[in-house]
């Protein structure tokens, strides 16, 4: 990704970001990227491969259906006290050691389907990276809401794209089936978290499994 020099809408300079080594080798076969925009842990890994110019295939879906395939009314980490304890400490650790911005969001977890919507009409398109980061430093930095079609008119107006249009796409019928087939697909696959990704058809899951991915899919050219 092209980093300017300057500061951009969500207070960030874009030229200090990237600042941890380069990730493994990439395959010429992206690995699969499967992340939830009210995940916490998905934002780690959103704006490292953001930064550092990762190639992925992302793929957007919802956590919720899941956990309510496991019983869970609500994320664990807010279910179980001890874990969201735990959670919220590591998370300070976790944005420290890789040097990305972090403030505990007053609501946790939130909703985020309209910017996945989004991403699957962008699907395959050069901006939905640039988006899929300002949507995740909206909701765990700036610690505002990310479901809304204003706060998505914000951000796709600052990227210069065509807000109105592509939220309209966005609200679909056909793409809000797509977002609940790629839910499924991901429950067929066995995803229980994010984020999840896929390389060479094996599964690793957690932001700390990004590089164990990366060197997997890069084995497949030795």
């Amino acid at each position: 990704m092209c980093v300017e020099d300057r500061i951009d809408a969500t207070g960030i300079r874009l030229d200090e970001l990237d600042v941890t080594e380069p990730l493994s080798k990439q395959s010429p076969e992206p690995i699969e990227f499967w992340f939830d925009f009210g995940s916490n842990y998905s934002y780690l890994s959103v704006m490292r491969v953001v930064e550092q110019g990762i190639d992925v295939s992302w793929q957007p879906f919802l956590l919720g259906p899941i956990f309510q395939s496991f019983g869970w009314s609500n994320s664990p980490f807010v279910l179980q006290k001890e874990k969201g304890e735990y959670t919220w400490r590591d998370m300070e650790r976790q944005c420290r050691k890789y040097d990305i911005p972090w403030r505990k969001p007053t609501q946790f977890p939130r909703l985020g389907v309209l910017p996945s919507r989004i991403m699957l009409v962008g699907m395959d398109q050069p901006w939905t990276s640039e988006f899929a980061r300002r949507v995740m430093v909206r909701n765990f930095h700036l610690d505002q809401e990310i479901q809304s079609s204003e706060a998505m008119t914000t951000i796709l107006t600052e990227l210069d794209l065509p807000a109105a249009e592509l939220i309209a796409k966005a609200q679909s019928e056909s793409i809000k089936a797509r977002l609940r087939e790629q839910t499924d697909t991901g429950m067929r696959r066995k995803v229980f978290g994010a984020p999840t990704f896929f390389a060479r058809g094996q599964m690793f899951w957690g932001n700390d499994r990004l590089e164990d991915a990366l060197q997997f899919a890069s084995e497949a050219e030795a």
